[in-house]
C-alpha cells in the first residue's frame, strides 16, 4: 500500500530509518514513532519508496 500524502512517506521514511538502526528511535516523534511501533520493515520500506511527485502534503488535502 502506498503512502497517501508527503507527510506519510516521510514519517515512513524516519521510522524505516530506525527499524534499520541508522536512526536512534528515541528521536522519533509523533507519526513516525507509532508506524515504528506498529509496522513491519517490508511495510514501511513500501510506504517509504512511494514517490512523492503529485502527492498532497497531507492527507486529507487535494492534489494540485
Amino acid at each position: 500500500m502506498p503512502a497517501t500524502s508527503k507527510a506519510q512517506q516521510k514519517a515512513a521514511g524516519a521510522a524505516l530509518s530506525a527499524k534499520r538502526g541508522d536512526t536512534r528511535v528515541k528521536d522519533l516523534k509523533g507519526a513516525s514513532k507509532s508506524m515504528y511501533k506498529s509496522m513491519s520493515e517490508s511495510q514501511l520500506e513500501e510506504f517509504a519508496e512511494t514517490k512523492r511527485k503529485g502527492l498532497p502534503e497531507h492527507k486529507g488535502e487535494t492534489k494540485h
